[in-house]
């Protein structure tokens, strides 16, 4: 269906003419289910919190293990302190003689054959003996004996403050270049010679329990959180699972409530404007006649300044009448899918040619009986872009074009008007451009593409791009 006020005139014509300001994208076309965000659904949110279950217990075991590694090694080297302390005790400070401190061979070997029966074995590694100055007095590995090295702090502070310390070792340093695996245990403590002096006895144990203690202890750590957290997931779960249900139905009932909402604005609307169309609009229309009758018995008898006095009168309530019809036309504009998107857009054109607007109408009888939802769609945004036109560009010409674009929905709608420029659109919409931001979300919402071509005397065009994919999902 196409519908003028004038002869069309390509000259003439906004969207016939190429025009020099391109094209903005202001909402790219995307799926209507994405652009209108649905919540997930309840098995989403169910595997969201399993997978959030699972990633807990994996962080869960992971410092399980760190956690079970420190305490096997605390114990272990806490039992190495305590085993050292009964061999220093029980065995080594009995055994101490000042010869073996002035290093006499027959000394250090008579040492050296109560070391190896009473304290070498699987427990222990490594024995060392310091003098204060860092020399080895005796080892078990003789290449060791005489030899001196730099006393580290803990050492020294073993001697200087007698107690009994236990650590990893540090194989890398020189002193350990004969000991062999990756760790070892290290205890030292201070023994005294019988004539007081003061020794520095070491031994080095196994690291290898402190990994079976290490494993013993994260098996019953991650036993018990796994378990519980297990446990808790069963226990949660029915509780989970009914708020969920309780969450959707609330959405459904909300939804429900909006839509009850809307059907009774619409309904009011309907009410309102079925009353001033039957109401005052009908009783203004029938006052217009009885004036323009009264006008007429007036100019009989001969008074034809009351007549033309009367006459006037008349034409004012006809405007009225017009100004109420086109009100009427905002608060309820015609049903779509009675009277066809092209009466639809033949009326809202007839009320802004009332207000100084120019409306050429290219809306094929192809397109009358689309889908109510692209009915609804297409109608809004050529409303929206044609009030403001009325609003900001009148008085201009205006063409409203409707073709297609491959399998996708195309609408323009083009006006002559001053224009204006495109970036006060990213402004606050406190006095102009409202309007905008209606197009730009009802664009969104249906998953359109929406673009505008404009400059300060260039006019203005709008572009809808309805893809094919959004009509089928916003008609489902």
């Amino acid at each position: 269906m196409t519908s003028a006020d004038a002869a069309p005139s390509s000259a003439a014509d906004p969207v016939a003419e190429e025009s020099r300001v391109p094209w903005i994208v202001l909402v790219a076309a995307t799926h209507a289910e994405t652009a209108r965000r649905r919540p997930p659904r309840t098995r989403t949110i169910v595997i969201r919190l399993a997978a959030g279950l699972v990633g807990v217990l994996a962080v869960v075991l992971v410092l399980a293990a760190w956690a079970a590694q420190w305490l096997a090694e605390r114990e272990a080297v806490n039992d190495a302190a305590t085993v050292t302390d009964v061999l220093a005790e029980a065995v080594v400070q009995p055994a101490l003689t000042t010869a073996l401190a002035d290093g006499d061979a027959a000394a250090e070997a008579q040492f050296d054959r109560i070391v190896r029966d009473q304290v070498l074995g699987d427990d222990v590694v490594r024995v060392k003996l310091w003098s204060p100055d860092g020399v080895v007095l005796y080892a078990d590995e003789p290449a060791l004996i005489g030899r001196s090295f730099a006393l580290d702090d803990a050492q020294r502070e073993a001697l200087a403050h007698p107690a009994t310390r236990a650590a990893v070792s540090d194989l890398s340093e020189k002193e350990n270049e004969f000991e062999t695996g990756s760790r070892l245990l290290e205890v030292y403590r201070p023994v005294w010679v019988p004539d007081g002096r003061e020794l520095l006895f070491e031994v080095y144990l196994p690291y290898d329990p402190v990994a079976a203690r290490s494993a013993d202890l994260w098996r019953g750590f991650a036993g018990v959180t796994t378990s519980s957290l297990l446990l808790l997931a069963v226990l949660t779960a029915p509780i989970v699972w009914g708020l969920l249900r309780r969450v959707r139905d609330e959405e459904r009932r909300r939804a429900a409530l909006l839509q009850h909402a809307v059907e009774a604005s619409d309904a009011e609307r309907r009410r309102i404007a079925g009353t001033l169309h039957d109401g005052p609009v009908q009783d203004l229309v029938a006052t217009s006649f009885a004036v323009e009758s009264a006008a007429d018995a007036e100019a009989r008898r001969g008074e034809h300044e009351s007549a033309t006095r009367l006459r006037d009168a008349a034409a004012a309530v006809r405007g009225d009448v017009r100004v109420l019809r086109s009100l009427l036309m905002d608060i309820y504009p015609p049903g779509l899918s009675a009277a066809g998107l092209g009466h639809a857009l033949d009326d809202l054109a007839a009320t802004a040619r009332s207000r100084g607007v120019a409306v050429e109408l290219d809306v094929p009888a192809a397109w009358e009986g689309l889908p109510e939802a692209d009915e609804q769609l297409l109608y809004r945004v050529a409303q929206e872009a044609l009030r403001n036109a009325v609003t900001h560009a009148a008085p201009c010409r205006v063409v409203i074009r409707l073709h297609r674009a491959g399998d996708d929905l195309e609408l323009e709608v083009a006006d002559d008007g001053p224009g204006f420029d495109p970036t006060v659109l990213g402004a606050e919409p406190t006095g102009g451009h409202l309007g905008t931001r209606v197009l730009v979300d009802l664009a969104a919402q249906a998953g359109a593409e929406l673009s505008l071509a404009t400059a300060p005397g260039e006019g203005t065009r709008w572009r809808l791009r309805f893809p094919a994919s959004a009509r089928a999902e916003a008609a489902s």
